[in-house]
């Protein structure tokens, strides 16, 4: 556990952001008692905001939808990022009341977009593995849909292959979740779990095509070839394929080339807030009504 919180501070860059450990892990118990407290203290007092990243049509450009991503505005430190804060909140629990509040904000704003006209849109919320196995979570799902009124096929639950170590169990869940009527992709898809058997077995509906596979893609074979394989699995299990972390043109055309249809990433748009979404809207969106 403390191995994996000190590989979260070995990727920080430094600057005005926390430490979860000194160079000789000193104070470690001390420092994350301050950053749970912070945490507590930034859920009381609403500090957590939204921002939102595009999901695009790699042959159209119109954007298919959206991710929700949780940031920290702290007062005194300005914008955290999740890194710095999610290993915490996952190590106390307090990921479980966090995720709550993004599914919750999430819907709200994606109804209010809706019935601004962009119809076709929906949104994708992360799930951690410790959230996912809370017992009042498809409840929550449930009263979040009802009490928002987004149409349950607009919602997309993210989890990560991590949920799989149990299929058994992961199947009553996502059984439950697909009863309601949402959606479940798996991210970070081809890093996690190493048996594909699940895919027979759980109701998953997307594969999100981990970075790694992404970033080399125009220049390795190898890489185009696991993507290309990864399509055509997806295209026969009638699986959707989206592609993370694309960051340039030929990237994209490169996975135009292995009939990818879905990208995510910064050549596309940075994750914004939602006052920025709506004037990328109005720039890029083919309204629905046209």
């Amino acid at each position: 556990m403390y191995a994996d919180i000190a590989m979260y501070n070995a990727k920080q860059e430094g600057g005005n952001c926390y430490r979860f450990y000194d160079s000789a892990q000193d104070g470690a118990n001390a420092s994350k008692l301050n950053i749970e407290n912070d945490l507590r203290k930034a859920l009381d007092k609403g500090e957590f905001i939204i921002h939102y990243q595009p999901k695009v049509d790699l042959c159209s450009g119109e954007i298919t939808g959206l991710e929700a991503l949780v940031r920290w505005q702290h007062p005194e430190r300005g914008l955290v990022p999740p890194l710095e804060f999610i290993p915490v909140a996952e190590e106390t629990g307090l990921i479980v009341p966090l995720g709550k509040w993004v599914l919750e904000e999430a819907c709200r704003q994606m109804k209010q977009w809706h019935e601004r006209g962009y119809a076709k849109l929906g949104i994708a919320v992360n799930f951690s593995s410790r959230q996912f196995r809370d017992k009042n979570m498809v409840s929550h799902v449930a009263r979040t849909l009802q009490l928002s009124g987004l149409d349950p096929e607009c919602l997309e639950i993210e989890l990560t292959e991590s949920i799989m170590q149990n299929v058994k169990e992961s199947l009553v869940i996502l059984s439950e979740l697909k009863q309601l009527g949402v959606h479940i992709s798996i991210d970070d898809f081809g890093t996690g779990y190493s048996s594909l058997s699940y895919l027979k077995h759980l109701p998953i509906d997307t594969l999100k095509v981990d970075k790694s596979f992404v970033d080399d893609i125009a220049l390795s074979p190898k890489d185009e070839a696991i993507i290309r394989t990864i399509v055509d699995m997806g295209n026969h299990l009638q699986l959707n394929i989206v592609a993370e972390g694309v960051e340039n043109k030929q990237q994209a055309q490169a996975l135009m080339a292995c009939r990818c249809k879905i990208g995510q990433g910064y050549y596309f748009s940075k994750p914004l807030p939602h006052n920025e979404v709506e004037l990328l809207f109005r720039n890029v969106y083919l309204n629905s009504d046209e």
